[in-house]
C-alpha cells in the first residue's frame, strides 16, 4: 500500500524521491506518531511535500490511495488500517455511542459489514435511501451520506453533518495553491514573499534574547539587550497596464495590487496604457488631467528598485516600435525606446502577463515586448509569479 502511495504521487507530478520515501518508512518504523490516519497524513505530507503548490495533488493522491471507497476494484477495505480507525473511534466517541457499536457486533463487524455493503453495491444490491438502517438523509446506517450513526464511514458526501465520521477522506484544504489554478490574493502573497531582503533598521525596540542571555551570564546580573525590528528592505516599482484588452483581467490585477501593498511596505505604482510612453498617471479617473512625466518617475527612484510591469502586451506592434504608434496620442518616441531606458536604469525588471502563456505565440506584440524585457516575461499564475520573484531576487 505504501509503495503504491509513492508511485501514485510520482504519477501525479509530485516530485517525491526515494530518499524521502525511505525517511517516511523510517519514521513509521520508529513509531514517531500515533497510528492514526490524521497523524500519518501530516507526517507523510511533511516528509514528501517540499513546495506548497503540490499540496492539493498530494491530498488527492492520499485520499485516493487510503480511502478505499472510490473504486471497489482498486484498494479494498482490508487495505484501510483498521487499528487506526479503531483508535480514532475510541478517542472521539461517547460511551453511549460505543455501546451502540458493541451492540451491532463491535468494530470488526462494522468493517466486515462495510465490505459486504460495497460488494452488494457493486452487484446492484443495497438498502434504501431512507429510514431505519438506510444510508440516505433520514437513515442511521453507519455507511453512506447525510444520515446519522455514531461510528460512520462517509461515502460521497460533500461535508460531514454530525462530525462523527471516522475519517473525512475528501478534505482538501490546499486546492487553491496548485500552480495550475488561477491566482487569489492569498496565493499571490505566498509567491511575493520570496522577494525579501531582511535588515534591522530604526529604533531598538525588540528584545535580543541571545544577547540578553549572554550579557546576563557574563555580568552576573540581568542585562537586557534590545535590537531594531527585522524589516523587509525590498523597494518595488510597479507599472499597471489599464484599459482596453486589460479590462478582462481587472480582477487578477486588483488581487495582485492588494497583495503587493500588504507585502511590500516600500512600493510605488503607476498606470500606463498598452506600452510605456512619455507619461504615466496615478489616478485613472484623472488620467488626462494629471499625467506625470515618465522621465521624472525614472529619476525619482533609485536603481536598486525592483520593477514590475503588469499587462497583456496585446496591441499593434506599431504601438511599440514606431513614433506616433500610440492609439491615444502622438508619442514623439517609440515605446521601445522607453522600455529600453527602464531596462538600462533598473537591473531587476520583469513583466507579468495575465494572458495564458499558451496564447502568446499568436500575438506578435507579446513577442516584441518579451524581447524588450530580456525574455523576462512570466504568466500571471502562481508558478509564473514564483519564477518572477526568483528573477527579481538575483
Amino acid at each position: 500500500m505504501f509503495m503504491r502511495f509513492f508511485t501514485e504521487l510520482r504519477e501525479a507530478k509530485v516530485p517525491v524521491t526515494l530518499k524521502e520515501y525511505l525517511m517516511l518508512m523510517e519514521a513509521l518504523d520508529k513509531v514517531v506518531i500515533n497510528r492514526t490516519v490524521d497523524e500519518f497524513y501530516y507526517l507523510s505530507r511533511s516528509a514528501l511535500v517540499k513546495d506548497e503548490k503540490n499540496l492539493d495533488r498530494f491530498d488527492q493522491v492520499f485520499s485516493h490511495v487510503f480511502k478505499g471507497l472510490e473504486k471497489v476494484d482498486g484498494i479494498g477495505v482490508s487495505d484501510i488500517p483498521a487499528e487506526w480507525l479503531k483508535k480514532l473511534s475510541d478517542q472521539f466517541l461517547t460511551d453511549e455511542e460505543k455501546a451502540q457499536i458493541e451492540a451491532m457486533g463491535g468494530f470488526e463487524a462494522l468493517m466486515e459489514a462495510l465490505a459486504q455493503r460495497m460488494k452488494d453495491a457493486k452487484e446492484g444490491k443495497g438498502e434504501g435511501d431512507e429510514g431505519k438502517g438506510g444510508q440516505g438523509p433520514k437513515g442511521d446506517s453507519p455507511f453512506g451520506a447525510n444520515g446519522y450513526h455514531p461510528e460512520g464511514v462517509r461515502i460521497g458526501q460533500e461535508k460531514g453533518r454530525h462530525g462523527k465520521a471516522i475519517k473525512v477522506w475528501d478534505k482538501r484544504e490546499y486546492k487553491n495553491l496548485d500552480d495550475s489554478v488561477e491566482l487569489g490574493t492569498r496565493n499571490i502573497k505566498v509567491a511575493l514573499r520570496r522577494l525579501r531582503r531582511w535588515v534591522r533598521e530604526g529604533a531598538q525596540e525588540e528584545l535580543d534574547m541571545n544577547a540578553t542571555i549572554r550579557g546576563t551570564a557574563e555580568k552576573g546580573y540581568l542585562d537586557i539587550n534590545l535590537r531594531a525590528e527585522r524589516r523587509n528592505k525590498i523597494s518595488v516599482l510597479i507599472f499597471f497596464d489599464i484599459g482596453g484588452s486589460m479590462d478582462s483581467h481587472i480582477k487578477v490585477c486588483e488581487e495582485l495590487f492588494s497583495a503587493a501593498r500588504s507585502e511590500f511596505k516600500n512600493m510605488e505604482f503607476y498606470y500606463f496604457h498598452n506600452c510605456l510612453y512619455e507619461s504615466v498617471w496615478k489616478d485613472n479617473r484623472r488620467r488626462h488631467a494629471e499625467k506625470l512625466n515618465t522621465w521624472d518617475v525614472l529619476h525619482k527612484f533609485s536603481h536598486d528598485y525592483k520593477v514590475i510591469f503588469v499587462g497583456d502586451a496585446t496591441m499593434s506592434p506599431y504601438e511599440i516600435t514606431y513614433p506616433g504608434g500610440s492609439v491615444e496620442h502622438w508619442n514623439e518616441e517609440a515605446g521601445a525606446v522607453w522600455m529600453d531606458r527602464v531596462a538600462n536604469i533598473y537591473e531587476n525588471m520583469v513583466w507579468l502577463n495575465p494572458t495564458a502563456e499558451r496564447h502568446w505565440d499568436y500575438t506578435p506584440s507579446i513577442e516584441v515586448m518579451k524581447q524588450l524585457v530580456g525574455d523576462r516575461m512570466y504568466p500571471l499564475t502562481i508558478e509564473g509569479l514564483d519564477k518572477a520573484m526568483r528573477e527579481l531576487s538575483r
